[in-house]
């Protein structure tokens, strides 16, 4: 099954050169990279016509003009852009563990999204990992990364990733099941009958209110946060403000109490969903 990975960056080159490898080092290789561009410069076109040439699957930049934080907005000119019937959710600046879209494929149930896990990186350890940690699978092994100064904690399971034990702790957790941006994803049918994320909502529970319309259309959720993991590489959250955050909980609670499957500000809002695509 042909798949495509989804993620957001914005004028963090080093972060999303790291993501660009994870992927490159995947053991599943059928499927593409869009990199859904909020608006980042110079730099950022640089690394990605880089990966272009040195990797062998194939990336998308999909760009648009800096408009503030405005990820719903790109996040739906990707989906358009995007060639595969299932559709894997991340961030551009997280480094999967080299199974994630193996696993994230071979766990695709019908009518289903799955719900990844992901684990924080302190910020030192996060710029020292490099492109060959990267390419031997280290910089997703708890072993390794514990030996190189991150502090223990039980939430490191979540990159274990394997069949048997992953498939038993996700049988466990007591974590609800829900569409988060690190690690989520779904058939790309389901994600157009929803008219894709909501571009009236900024930063604060735009990816939760999304997989709430998923819910209300009648799609089951499936925990694999122990099989479908990523690590995250540490920054600041500048973006992060009251005010969209306020707004962002309004226009969930009104997505819960109406049952709605369908946003009228997505995909087809009347905006040109599909310009500023390149690569």
């Amino acid at each position: 099954m042909f798949a495509s990975v989804i993620f957001t960056t914005y004028n963090h080159p080093k972060w999303l050169e790291k993501t660009l490898w994870g992927f490159a080092a995947q053991t599943y290789r059928d499927f593409e990279i869009v990199v859904a561009d909020d608006g980042s410069g110079a730099e950022t076109r640089a690394v990605i016509e880089r990966a272009q040439r040195e990797i062998d699957i194939p990336i998308q930049h999909v760009w648009q003009e800096d408009d503030g934080f405005q990820k719903c907005r790109i996040l739906n000119k990707a989906i358009v852009a995007s060639r595969g019937e299932y559709l894997i959710f991340t961030d551009g600046d997280c480094i999967p563990h080299p199974d994630f879209v193996k696993n994230h494929v071979e766990l695709a149930r019908p009518d289903t999204m799955l719900s990844g896990g992901y684990f924080k990186l302190p910020l030192e350890v996060s710029r020292a990992i490099t492109r060959e940690d990267i390419e031997r699978g280290d910089a997703t092994r708890p072993g390794w990364l514990l030996r190189h100064g991150v502090p223990f904690t039980p939430k490191i399971a979540k990159l274990c990733s394997h069949p048997v034990a992953g498939a038993i702790l996700d049988a466990l957790t007591i974590t609800r099941a829900t569409w988060n941006g690190h690690s989520s994803s779904t058939w790309k049918r389901h994600i157009l009958a929803t008219n894709g994320f909501d571009e009236r909502m900024q930063y604060g529970g735009q990816d939760r209110e999304f997989g709430e319309r998923l819910v209300n259309l009648g799609l089951k959720t499936r925990q694999v946060r122990y099989r479908c993991s990523c690590v995250h590489l540490d920054h600041g959250r500048g973006y992060a403000r009251p005010e969209s955050i306020a707004k962002n909980r309004e226009i969930r609670r009104h997505t819960r109490q109406q049952r709605l499957t369908r946003t009228e500000y997505g995909i087809d809002s009347g905006d040109g969903a599909t310009a500023g695509i390149s690569g």
